[in-house]
């Protein structure tokens, strides 16, 4: 049998933290109850255990298998878990990710909260490694954004991980991003960069500019990394040679996958993809409970 305790284990295992997981998945759980009861489960099935098993119903990345475990832990107490899969797994249709024993009522009570955050995160996954796939031959990775759904930003940003990407900062205070609306306060690109570093000179500072010779300008000044904003891939190309490997630059705006290949090859260490995470589609996965 498995304990919430052994859960919250696995999840720190895999990097993310349980005293941040463990309040969002019983928010979650409290969301379906309302202060209630699921009152088609009460009705239709016992508290006698059954099985159930969590399978792909399409192709994909599986991420978010502990925070399902934590779903029906938390509803269904003392459960038996037992994993076929890991996060980062390639799963196909029809594929078996985790069998659970426990509780009938309790078991179903969960499931939805349990499918929607792992089907979801798994979706992020999965789209992540398309990316990652298609600029392969390339030295460039894929970064994720702030672009995450409010409160999950560090699940999201670990689904991301889970399909090969890599993640931008997660917070405002883990470095600075100097933006257009920066640059207009401050009175230009480099002015906007030299009243951070003086503020905070420890942080890194990645400073988003919109032509070659911004980025010239940046990097001369000391960023650390520039935000290459709606350049086209000629302009990409010679902001890369300009800089000349003293700053790491990451390709925005817009980015769709059909062009990813032509924007890694330009040189740029990083392309910066928001669809990531807030236009990621599920992936298809069900709860079945064995007949036997």
């Amino acid at each position: 049998m498995s304990t919430i305790v052994e859960v919250r284990e696995r999840l720190a295992a895999v990097g993310l933290n349980p005293d941040e997981v463990e309040p969002l998945v019983r928010a979650a759980l409290a969301e379906d109850l309302r202060g209630g009861e699921d009152v088609t489960s009460v009705a239709t099935v016992t508290d006698a255990p059954v099985t159930a098993d969590v399978v792909a119903r399409s192709d994909g990345i599986v991420a978010g298998l502990a925070v399902a475990e934590l779903a029906f832990t938390l509803t269904a107490g003392d459960v038996a878990l037992r994993p076929h899969a890991e996060d980062g797994d390639v799963v196909r249709r029809g594929d078996r990710l985790l069998t659970v024993t426990g509780p009938g009522r309790g078991l179903l009570t969960a499931e939805r909260t349990a499918l929607n955050v792992l089907c979801h995160l798994s979706g992020i996954a999965t789209l992540t490694a398309r990316w990652v796939a298609a600029i392969a031959d390339s030295k460039a990775q894929i970064r994720d954004t702030r672009k995450t759904t409010p409160l999950l930003r560090s699940l999201e940003k670990y689904a991301v991980r889970c399909g090969g990407g890599v993640n931008h900062r997660m917070a405002l205070s883990d470095a600075a991003l100097v933006k257009d609306n920066h640059v207009a306060a401050a009175g230009g690109v480099v002015a906007a960069y030299r009243k951070v570093r003086e503020r905070f000179p420890d942080l890194p500072v990645q400073v988003e500019v919109t032509t070659p010779e911004e980025a010239v300008d940046a990097v001369e000044a000391g960023a650390d990394e520039l935000l290459l904003d709606n350049m086209t891939t000629v302009e990409m190309r010679r902001a890369v040679e300009l800089v000349a490997g003293r700053a790491r630059l990451e390709a925005s705006g817009g980015l769709t996958l059909d062009q990813a290949t032509q924007v890694a090859a330009t040189g740029v260490d990083y392309l910066s993809v928001g669809a990531l995470t807030h236009s990621a589609p599920v992936l298809d996965i069900a709860v079945d409970i064995r007949a036997d």
